[in-house]
C-alpha cells in the first residue's frame, strides 16, 4: 500500500472510531469494544485514539473512552447548517400541531435546543429559545435522545422542564455522528397518540435532509 493509501486507511479508521465512540452514548465503551466496532486490534486502537486524545475529540475516563469537548468547536460550525436544514419541517411541524417545535441536539450531558419555530396561529405558545439547555433523561427532546430506534417511537413529559408545560419529541434517527431529537411543547396538554406520529414524521424528514444535504462537520470520509 502506499503512503496516501496508508494515510487515508488512518484516516477512515480514525473517523470510524471517533463515530462508534459517538454512537455508543451515553455509555462510554472500552477499547476492546472499540476495537471489535471497527475490526482493528486493540494495539491499533490505541495508536487511533492518540491524536483524537491530542486534539480534545475525545478523553479517557478510567478504562473508558469518552467524546471530549473538542468536538465542541467543531459543533458551533456547524449549528447554523443544522437550523437551515431543519427550519422548514420544523415550521411546518409547529403549524400542524399548534405548538413550539425544536430541534434538539446532545451536547456532552445535556440537551442544547439549536433551532426552534413558533406557530403563527396561536394566540399564546411557550418561548423555547436558542441554546437552551437541560439534562439528558429530563423532558421528551431528553427522553427521545435514549430511545431504541426498535422499541417505542415518541417520548412525552408532562411539567418536567417548565411547570404546565407538555412536550412531545422523537429521536433523529440514521444520520452518522449526530444525536439529536425533535419534538414540540405546548402550555397545553399534548395528546400523545396524536402529536406523537407527527413528531416522528417531522424527525423522519429532518434526518432525510440531513443525509441528502449533510454539514460538513457530519459528512462522510470521502462525501
Amino acid at each position: 500500500m502506499t503512503r496516501s493509501g496508508e494515510s487515508s486507511l488512518t484516516l477512515q479508521r480514525g473517523l470510524a472510531l471517533l463515530a462508534a465512540v459517538a454512537e455508543a452514548e451515553p455509555e462510554a465503551p472500552n477499547v476492546s469494544e472499540l476495537a471489535a466496532a471497527i475490526g482493528v486490534s486493540r494495539a491499533a486502537i490505541y495508536r487511533l485514539l492518540a491524536p483524537l486524545v491530542e486534539q480534545g475529540l475525545v478523553r479517557r475516563d478510567g478504562g473508558r473512552i469518552r467524546l471530549g469537548l473538542g468536538l465542541l468547536r467543531l459543533a458551533e460550525k456547524v449549528l447554523p447548517q443544522l437550523r437551515q436544514v431543519a427550519t422548514p419541517a420544523l415550521r411546518e411541524l409547529a403549524e400542524a400541531v399548534g405548538a413550539t417545535a425544536h430541534l434538539s441536539v446532545v451536547d456532552g450531558d445535556e440537551m442544547r435546543a439549536v433551532a426552534v419555530v413558533e406557530p403563527s396561529r396561536t394566540s399564546y405558545h411557550v418561548a423555547y429559545r436558542v441554546g437552551s439547555r437541560h439534562a439528558i433523561g429530563v423532558g421528551a427532546a431528553g427522553k427521545a435522545v435514549n430511545l431504541r430506534p426498535r422499541g417505542r417511537r415518541w417520548a412525552v413529559s408532562t411539567g418536567e422542564l417548565q411547570t404546565g408545560a407538555s412536550g412531545v419529541a422523537a429521536p433523529v434517527l440514521g444520520v452518522s455522528g449526530l444525536r439529536a431529537s425533535v419534538g414540540v411543547v405546548s402550555l397545553e396538554p399534548l395528546a400523545g397518540d396524536v402529536v406523537g406520529p407527527q413528531v416522528v414524521a417531522g424527525a423522519t424528514v429532518i434526518a432525510a435532509a440531513l443525509r441528502e444535504h449533510p454539514p460538513a462537520s457530519l459528512a462522510s470520509p470521502g462525501a
